[in-house]
């Protein structure tokens, strides 16, 4: 009989007892105007917890739509929550001198490239201001120098500072925003999609990028994205979501190895893999129907209107997280059924 544990309980990370983030029960819902005087909670991120360990990335995946971003916008505490508690090194973010605390020492490289930077600011503002609102510098000098460090660390050479982010490609605007988010030296960053809106070949250098500075800068991901290719390169662990809800989480060999539930063996099936004898075996599983509205999610199991093998269980209550091996967990009340 496999171990069971409750929804808020914590999972902690392999690295250290006292995770970096540690996010428990975070519910984020708005409130949308359904008519006159009357409203209805849409449940964009229900009852999610996870930590992140030091150094270790945790990549988060889904369909557009399932509460990604919202997740990694609620932990930054860019919406107020709705409940759930977040700790960061042991400590509860609650209240404005916190999450002041908190945001000097946290930040976010954003999805779009294109429209994250304002295009009336120089390079050299752009970087510099997060370093004018913390108040990080003594004198111009220092600003200025702090600034073509930044630039530095990330590949852009001096002479880029006075210019607009209008006159760079897509992958020399990710680096600028990457650097904007390095000035204040965080030790957690919340990476939102940011190699979608890139060519492939641009992509594999921002990764790198990614990866080299979080070993010599030491830093935390919460990785988000929905190419799982991507997530496997860079994740330690991956937490699988869907309509809210986290479905899945284990380390990254573990969930690409032996996905568990359905809706994560689905995501993995359709990854290509550049071997047609393993094409020929694997056939892709498709999913029928689409994604339901958060603002009318199935009863129990948020998964169960599309999956294969759902029965009444399915309907009547959403299925705790299980243990099924060691640091992998799943919520699925047949996943031993079906495995």
């Amino acid at each position: 009989m496999k171990k069971k544990i409750k929804s808020q309980n914590i999972i902690k990370s392999k690295e250290t007892s006292t995770p970096l983030v540690d996010v428990r029960n975070l519910k984020q819902y708005f409130d949308i105007q359904m008519g006159l005087f009357r409203s209805k909670p849409l449940k964009a991120v229900d009852d999610v917890s996870f930590t992140i360990g030091h150094g270790e990335t945790l990549g988060l995946v889904g369909e557009s739509g399932c509460g990604k971003t919202t997740v990694g916008r609620s932990v930054l505490h860019l919406y107020d929550i709705t409940d759930g508690e977040i700790y960061f090194n042991g400590k509860e973010i609650k209240g404005k001198t916190s999450i002041e605390k908190f945001r000097k020492e946290s930040t976010m490289v954003f999805q779009d490239p294109y429209s994250s930077l304002n295009p009336r600011m120089t390079v050299a503002d752009i970087i510099g201001e997060p370093l004018d609102i913390h108040k990080m510098y003594k004198d111009e000098k220092e600003r200025n120098e702090k600034i073509l460090e930044l630039m530095d660390y990330v590949g852009l050479n001096s002479e880029h500072a006075a210019r607009y982010a209008h006159e760079f490609s897509g992958g020399q605007r990710q680096r600028i925003g990457i650097a904007r988010a390095l000035a204040i030296n965080p030790s957690f960053i919340v990476a939102d999609e940011p190699v979608s809106a890139l060519d492939v070949s641009i992509q594999a250098q921002v990764i790198n990028m990614f990866e080299e500075l979080q070993n010599s800068l030491h830093l935390s991901y919460l990785f988000i994205a929905h190419d799982l290719l991507v997530v496997r390169h860079i994740s330690d662990r991956i937490a699988v979501m869907y309509l809210g809800k986290i479905v899945e989480m284990g380390s990254t060999e573990d969930l690409y190895n032996k996905p568990l539930h359905p809706y994560s063996q689905s995501l993995i099936s359709a990854v290509p893999v550049p071997d047609p004898n393993y094409a020929r075996k694997h056939k892709r599983i498709i999913l029928e129907g689409d994604i339901p509205s958060p603002l009318n999610a199935p009863s129990g199991c948020p998964f169960r209107t599309r999956c294969p093998y759902a029965k009444d269980i399915c309907a009547e209550s959403m299925p705790e997280f299980e243990e099924a091996s060691t640091e992998h967990f799943i919520a699925c009340h047949r996943w031993q059924d079906i495995n």
